[in-house]
């Protein structure tokens, strides 16, 4: 496996909007988004990411590699699905106007020390991108945990972490219309 350096939100690349990627993909930027979906697989891992040093995650976005492009890999099983994508130039197609939040908060991999708080996203997307795992064009409708992923990891490519949308005032406050996770 790669082993990546992931950069921290101290770092000015994390809090800008990434360029598209251009395609078809060369060979070397598929292997790196290969390699991130591996990294990903790997870090879930108790006994091999505690060995190497990893934190867990589900999802890593290019910035977070030090790529400021418009690309990020997912590995995730859910309900006894596997998600397992790395979508380049995504674009979210639709929303529900239901939220949804993580009740025990959103983490990530770039943010070194937990920002504590509810992050309402939509409960439902659709998101089109080529996926550079399967070699193709794909659309995924997504509900639940995995729209929160993908959500998360697209707020990445326009340089907003998941602690700029806790509300300041008063982070847990409940939105009785949303759904907890």
């Amino acid at each position: 496996m790669k082993k990546f350096k992931i950069h921290t939100d101290k770092e000015k690349l994390l809090h800008e909007k990434c360029r598209e990627v251009a395609l078809p993909l060369d060979e070397e930027k598929r292997q790196t988004i290969l390699d991130m979906v591996e990294y990903l697989k790997l870090s879930q891992d108790d006994e091999y990411a505690k060995a190497n040093k990893i934190r867990p995650g589900v999802g890593l976005a290019a910035p977070q590699i030090g790529v400021p492009e418009r690309f990020y890999a997912v590995y995730l099983v859910d309900k006894e699905k596997t998600y397992e994508y790395g979508l380049v130039n995504p674009k979210i197609l639709s929303t529900s106007v239901k939220k949804a939040y993580l009740e025990g908060g959103e983490g990530c991999l770039s943010v070194p020390e937990d920002v504590m708080g509810h992050v309402y996203r939509y409960f439902r997307i659709t998101i089109q991108a080529y996926d550079a795992v399967s070699q193709q064009n794909v659309t995924l409708k997504l509900v639940g945990y995995p729209a929160i992923v993908f959500q998360h990891e697209y707020d990445h490519l326009d340089g907003i972490l998941y602690y700029d949308r806790i509300n300041r005032d008063d982070p847990f406050k409940k939105d009785p219309e949303a759904v907890a996770i």
